[in-house]
């Protein structure tokens, strides 16, 4: 591919695609643009040193000078736009940062994307823009209208709806893909999968919203890269691609699995008031992205949520400095912008 610029390279989809990356195309340079707010963690990269194949520049998507002069001064080949609030109970209490960064900062790296020329766009976003399935039968396809139910899916929205926008207005060469819900190693604590993880290891109640029976689809990391890899490489320019595993499982299905491997009672389980607008359902059906791209997931979702289970109870310092705050006394985050 050349040169890639990644945003939001800090998180955990992101940092776990940068890996994939440099693993099956360790001659290509990637720029990772992440402005470090509380859920960019740099020990997810800690072991990349700054090379001619790898810099880190903090900075804001919604920053139109930092975009252009760094799009002036780096002929990309592709972008790969991960940069977004997403934690859906934080955009319920916050609203205002979810648009600045999913609406306004989308637009913003999409027009000086287009300036610059970029050949190459994928615009990460999320199967909630498409609401609930309720209690229905079926999945997501791509023809499923938007009905976004949080603030944060109605953001995400937004940033598709200007994606597409791009690409009919100016021709620009923008691909959304839509992913149903992520797991994996490095994770954030506050989603759900590692939050369970992490208060079982504590010897904690799992807290469950509602009856628990809200049915998720789960897709492992590591075949999100690489479903974003073939749409990298063959995804038709305007279109959409829903990426999903069909693991759906229900939160109360999924906490229990987590106190089964580590050996705890399903006593620990703790029903708590649901949360507004909590969606019942999701399910994907990826058959466009597996025939016209030939993608299909590797990992079921028993295997891949016991070797998640398994990185979390070897790696207690890494979850521990996030729940410490230590996490934030990493050097990137005092001081400089570029390394």
């Amino acid at each position: 591919m050349g040169t890639l610029l990644v945003t939001g390279g800090m998180g955990f989809i992101g940092s776990s695609f940068i890996r994939y990356w440099r693993k099956i195309n360790p001659g290509d340079r990637i720029i990772n643009l992440d402005l470090l707010t509380y859920a960019g963690n740099p020990y997810n990269l800690a072991d990349l040193v700054p090379s001619d194949t790898y810099t880190f520049l903090r900075g804001d998507v919604a920053d139109a000078g930092l975009l252009d002069r760094l799009m002036g001064e780096t002929e990309l080949d592709a972008i790969v736009h991960f940069a977004a609030e997403s934690h859906v109970d934080r955009s319920i209490r916050e609203p205002a940062a979810f648009v600045r960064t999913n609406v306004l900062g989308t637009q913003q790296l999409l027009e000086s994307a287009r300036r610059a020329a970029v050949p190459r766009f994928i615009l990460v976003s999320t199967d909630e823009v498409y609401g609930s399935l309720g209690d229905k039968p079926g999945a997501f396809t791509e023809m499923t209208p938007l009905a976004p139910n949080s603030p944060y899916s109605a953001s995400k929205a937004g940033g598709d709806l200007l994606a597409r926008a791009y690409y009919e207005t100016f021709g620009y060469p923008v691909i959304v893909t839509r992913c149903s819900n992520n797991y994996g190693p490095m994770q954030f604590p506050e989603k759900l999968i590692p939050a369970l993880i992490i208060r079982a290891l504590h010897n904690l109640p799992l807290p469950i919203y509602g009856d628990g029976l809200h049915i998720r689809d789960w897709l492992h990391v590591d075949d999100h890269c690489s479903a974003l890899h073939a749409v990298l490489e063959a995804g038709r320019p305007g279109e959409v691609y829903n990426i999903g595993a069909g693991n759906e499982r229900t939160n109360l299905e999924v906490a229990g699995r987590v106190l089964k491997e580590l050996g705890l009672p399903q006593g620990l389980l703790e029903f708590v008031a649901d949360r507004p607008g909590h969606d019942r359902k999701y399910a994907i059906d990826a058959a466009k992205l597996a025939s016209e791209l030939g993608w299909k997931p590797q990992r079921g979702f028993e295997e891949g949520l016991s070797a998640t289970i398994g990185w979390y109870t070897a790696n207690r310092s890494w979850w521990e400095s996030i729940l410490s705050g230590e996490y934030r006394n990493h050097p990137y985050l005092k001081g400089g912008g570029r390394s």
